[in-house]
């Protein structure tokens, strides 16, 4: 990898996620060598991507380039490559681009869609997990209308213009109301040719509430705001099957749709090398201790969403959400410092700011630890939280002047097909007027 060499202990972060940049920002200018590598040149701010996917903001608003972040870090590299597998014995990662020894090895790789082993639903629904994934939606989603417009057939037609969201956690239930919103405002202006009234948004929910993360009020709330939108929502349903036209069910109830975006899940994205007694296999998380240590090694450890920190309040480990990777990255940055110097290490405790979810325009649901609340005002708290969370002064301004114009002018222009796509396990339909 071309890593110049060190007298000093390096280390190696898979990884630039929240916890990886989190790690990498408590070891600036410290006493180390650290190397970062990610499959991307930048960091995504995930939490954004479903407006990306429907033209609410485009996709550099939501990235910041890794090499910017630590353009002034001392000792400190990156570089872009896949991490394929890692050689504990030898202590070293085996990557697309050559092999890195280590001294500290931080395992920072974040979570992928869970599709439940269901092969077929894999091949032919959209996941949404990384910015290419969500310009990819966007090009199916506006492909589809040019391609409704094109057909008499309307069966087809109907197709064409239904959406199912499978899973009504936080992403699930902003993208239905994301769609609902473009439903009512949009559509119908710039496709005057067909009628928007029967395009459908159906989101489905295995359990018995959306948002079941979150408190009851926030969740009966939020579907409220849903079903006013004109969403469609099913409960204590579980999808079987997909076959790029057909969605099965555990009942009687079936969809057509050319649209299927899976929320429903997500585990960990493991990488090979590490023993099995360190691998929780359902979800495909790291096992470790309360100093996020990776079971079975003293210089291996795991943070965000990987990491499987079981304890008693937290049995299945914290949630995969981005506020405890930067807390385990920011704590285990000054953990290293003191391993290091021979002092004993702090271990972690999840503080849980609480959680939120925004359903559309003045609607948003906010659970915070001693606080519930929705409408308007939570609207501007989920807002206030996530323009601040963003990287970079030049990605907020961006962010927030589209956010005012949205606003105002009730639009998102940034429904552009800017690379086609189309899936390749897609049903052709019938019709032969396309």
């Amino acid at each position: 990898m071309n890593i110049p060499h060190s007298d000093k202990k390096r280390v190696v972060i898979i990884g630039g996620g929240f916890a990886g940049l989190s790690i990498a920002k408590k070891l600036r200018n410290k006493n180390l060598q650290v190397v970062l590598l990610d499959k991307h040149n930048y960091h995504t701010f995930q939490p954004l991507l479903y407006q990306v996917a429907t033209g609410g903001l485009e996709a550099g608003s939501i990235a910041y380039p890794i090499r910017k972040v630590i353009q002034e870090y001392k000792d400190f590299y990156f570089r872009l490559t896949s991490v394929k597998e890692i050689d504990t014995q030898n202590q070293k990662v085996i990557s697309e681009i050559g092999d890195l020894n280590y001294d500290y090895l931080v395992i920072a790789t974040g979570s992928k869609t869970n599709y439940f082993g269901n092969k077929e639903i894999e091949r032919n629904s959209m996941s949404m997990k990384t910015i290419p994934q969500s310009l990819n939606i966007r090009s199916l989603i506006l492909e589809n209308f040019e391609q409704a417009v094109l057909t008499t057939n309307e069966a087809d037609k109907n197709a064409l213009i239904n959406f199912v969201l499978v899973g009504a956690g936080p992403t699930g239930v902003e993208l239905a109301g994301a769609l609902a919103e473009m439903k009512r405002a949009i559509l119908q202006k710039d496709y005057p040719d067909l009628d928007i009234s029967k395009m459908e948004i159906n989101l489905i929910q295995s359990g018995d509430r959306v948002l079941n993360t979150m408190s009851e009020k926030s969740s009966e709330a939020a579907e409220k705001f849903l079903v006013d939108l004109g969403v469609i929502v099913h409960k204590n349903v579980r999808v079987t099957n997909y076959d790029g036209r057909t969605i099965t069910t555990n009942s009687d109830l079936t969809f057509e749709t050319a649209t299927v975006i899976w929320t429903a899940g997500v585990q960990g994205a493991a990488i090979h090398g590490l023993n099995s007694k360190s691998l929780v296999e359902r979800v495909e998380r790291i096992r470790v201790n309360q100093f996020n240590q990776v079971v079975g090694y003293d210089n291996i450890f795991a943070i965000g969403d990987i990491a499987s920190m079981e304890s008693e309040k937290y049995p299945q480990g914290h949630p995969m959400m981005a506020q405890p990777a930067l807390q385990q990255g920011a704590l285990l940055g000054e953990n290293l410092v003191k391993l290091l110097a021979n002092k004993p290490m702090k271990p972690f405790e999840y503080n849980d700011k609480g959680s939120m979810a925004t359903i559309g325009r003045n609607l948003a649901v906010v659970d915070l630890p001693k606080y519930h609340f929705n409408g308007l005002f939570a609207w501007f708290v989920w807002m206030f939280v996530h323009l601040f969370s963003l990287i970079g002064f030049k990605n907020k301004a961006v962010v927030f002047l589209n956010w005012v114009y949205n606003y105002i002018r009730f639009d998102r222009e940034g429904r552009l097909i800017v690379r086609p796509f189309k899936k390749r396990s897609f049903v052709t339909f019938t019709s032969d007027e396309v």
